[in-house]
């Protein structure tokens, strides 16, 4: 099967279809917000969508990756530091 998106779009948008921000998706992956809004542009533009939702409406249909994969946002789901991402290793 052909990939229309990149491992790292693939991720990014992921985490952007669970309710996640982009600074929240940042933190998450240790790079800028500015470089997650980058990464999801190139997504949008690779699937020809023009927003969050559309981009992940066309990633699922695309099977880039499924419904189990969307899941219900939880409360601090998202590490605030390096050793709080290390505790959980």
């Amino acid at each position: 099967m052909t990939r229309l998106l990149t491992r790292r779009q693939r991720e990014v948008l992921l985490l952007a279809a669970n309710g996640n921000s982009n600074a929240d998706i940042g933190r998450w992956l240790w790079i800028t917000p500015d470089t997650v809004n980058g990464i999801l542009r190139n997504a949008y533009r690779a699937l020809g969508a023009g927003d969050r939702a559309h981009a992940v409406a066309l990633a699922l249909r695309a099977r880039e990756f499924g419904l189990d994969d969307i899941r219900e946002p939880e409360a601090d789901q998202v590490p605030q530091n390096r050793t709080e991402l290390e505790e959980e290793a």
